[in-house]
C-alpha cells in the first residue's frame, strides 16, 4: 500500500507527442545528450515533411493558420534560419528548452518548438489541456510525420499536458537550460515562482498590444483591388484568433487631414464589413454582449465619440483623442479609430507593451525614421497590413534561433 501512495505522489504528465500516456516527469528526456547539432539534417527533414503535410489543400483551407505555419517550415526558410547564424564563433545547442505557450493561440507552441529543435535542442513543450481543435490537428500531423522520421526525433522531443502543478513546473524549470514563457503578465509571474538552475536563462513574452496605421490619402487613392486585398489582410490579422493574438491590431490610427481620414475610415469599414460577411465570420450572443459592454463603457468614460455596430461581428469606435487608444481586448471584431495629423504624432503615444504596427501607405524611410525615434520605447515589428500574424524568427525584438544556441569561442 505504501508503494501505491508513493507512486501517486510522483509528479506526472500526459505525453501527447510522441503519444505515451501518463508518465512520471523524471522519465522525460531531461538529462540526456541529444546527439543533435545546430541545423541537424534529421530535424530539418522532419520539420520540412511536417510543413508539407500542413500545406495539404484540404487542411490549409479548413485551418488557414496551419497553411502559414507550413509555409514557415518550408526547406528554404529552414535553411535561411540556419545560415543566419553564421559567424566567427561555433554555435552549439543550448540543451534542454522548456516551453510554456499560451492556450489561446494554438500555433505558437509549434513555432517556438520548431526553431528550438532546429537548433539541436531537446525540448519539452507544455500544451495546455484547454488547447483547441487546431492543436489536436497539429499533434495528429506530427504523429503522421513521425512514422518516416529518424528515431532521434522521438527520443529528444516531448509535447506534454498537465493541469496546474507546482511539482511538475518546478521539476521542468530546475532541469532546463532555457525556459520560454508565452502568455500574459500573470502567467509570467506565476512561472517565475519556480527557480531555474543558476546557469539557465529565461525568455518571456508577456501581455502585448498592437495597432494599425493607415495614411488616409494613400487609402483613398489606392485602386479598389488594393483596398480589397488590404481589407482581407486586416480581417486575417484580427479574426483568426478572435483578435486575442498579441499581434492583432485593436486600434487603427488614420494619418492625414480630418476630411481624408473620415472618408478613408468609412470606406475601410465598408470593405472590412464585406469581407467579414463573405467569409461568414460571426460571434455568439455572449461575445456580442461583451463587445457592447466594452464599447459603451468607453463612451461612458468619455473616451469614445461614437460607436457603430455592423451586426454582431464588427464594431467601430471613434475615439475622442488618439491618446485614448485602448490596450485591453474589447471583444472579437472591435476596432477603435483615431486621427493623427502626421506619423510623428504617434511616437509619444507608443508604450512598451506595444508589439506590432501594421501599416498601409508609408515608405520604408518613414518607417525606419519612426523606429529610430521610438528608441526601444515600444513597437518591435512594423509589417504591412495582412502580415500581423506572420511569424518570424525575430519576434518581440528577440532573435530566437540565436537565443536557442550557445556560442563557443575557438582561437588558434
Amino acid at each position: 500500500m505504501l508503494d501505491d501512495v508513493t507512486t501517486l505522489d510522483v509528479p506526472a504528465v500526459d505525453v501527447r507527442f510522441p503519444a505515451a500516456g501518463r508518465v512520471p516527469v523524471q522519465e522525460l528526456p531531461l538529462h540526456l545528450d541529444s546527439g543533435l547539432e545546430v541545423g541537424d539534417e534529421r530535424v530539418r527533414a522532419f520539420l520540412a515533411a511536417f510543413g508539407r503535410r500542413l500545406l495539404r489543400p484540404a487542411l490549409a483551407r479548413r485551418h488557414p493558420e496551419l497553411g502559414s505555419l507550413g509555409f514557415f517550415l518550408r526547406p528554404s526558410e529552414l535553411a535561411r534560419t540556419v545560415e543566419s547564424l553564421a559567424g566567427e564563433h561555433v554555435r552549439v545547442p543550448r540543451g534542454l528548452v522548456f516551453h510554456v505557450p499560451p492556450a489561446n493561440v494554438d500555433t505558437v507552441f509549434v513555432y517556438s518548438w520548431a526553431l528550438s529543435a532546429l537548433m539541436g535542442n531537446r525540448n519539452v513543450v507544455r500544451l495546455s489541456p484547454r488547447a483547441g481543435a487546431v492543436a489536436q490537428v497539429i499533434l495528429d500531423t506530427l504523429h503522421e510525420t513521425l512514422d518516416g522520421a529518424d528515431p532521434v526525433i522521438a527520443a529528444t522531443q516531448r509535447i506534454v499536458s498537465y493541469d496546474r502543478s507546482d511539482a511538475v513546473t518546478s521539476a521542468l524549470s530546475a532541469a532546463c537550460d532555457l525556459r520560454v514563457v508565452w502568455g500574459g503578465d500573470r502567467t509570467v509571474l506565476e512561472i517565475r515562482r519556480h527557480p531555474l538552475a543558476p546557469h539557465a536563462r529565461e525568455l518571456t513574452f508577456p501581455d502585448r498590444s498592437s495597432f494599425a496605421v493607415v495614411r488616409a490619402a494613400a487609402w483613398l487613392c489606392a485602386p479598389r483591388a488594393a483596398r480589397v486585398t488590404a481589407a482581407e489582410g486586416f480581417v486575417n490579422d484580427t479574426y483568426w484568433f478572435d483578435q486575442a493574438a498579441c499581434s492583432s491590431p485593436r486600434t487603427v490610427f488614420w494619418v492625414g487631414d480630418e476630411g481624408d481620414c473620415e472618408a478613408a475610415r468609412a470606406d475601410f469599414t465598408d470593405h472590412v464589413a464585406r469581407v467579414v460577411t463573405v467569409r461568414g465570420w460571426g460571434v455568439d450572443a455572449a461575445m456580442a454582449v461583451e463587445k457592447r459592454v466594452s464599447t459603451y463603457g468607453l463612451a461612458a468614460d468619455g473616451l469614445a465619440e461614437s460607436v457603430e455596430f455592423r451586426g454582431n461581428a464588427l464594431a467601430s469606435v471613434r475615439l475622442s483623442a488618439a491618446a485614448a487608444a485602448p490596450r485591453r481586448w474589447l471583444g472579437a471584431g472591435t476596432f477603435a479609430h483615431a486621427r493623427l495629423a502626421s506619423l510623428a504624432e504617434l511616437a509619444p503615444l507608443v508604450e512598451r507593451r506595444d508589439q506590432t504596427m501594421t501599416h498601409f501607405g508609408f515608405g520604408r524611410d518613414e518607417l525606419e525614421e519612426l523606429a529610430r525615434g521610438l528608441a526601444g520605447r515600444g513597437v518591435d515589428r512594423m509589417v504591412p497590413v495582412g502580415g500581423a500574424l506572420s511569424f518570424h524568427r525575430v519576434w518581440d525584438g528577440v532573435d530566437l534561433p540565436a537565443e536557442f544556441t550557445r556560442l563557443v569561442t575557438v582561437i588558434r
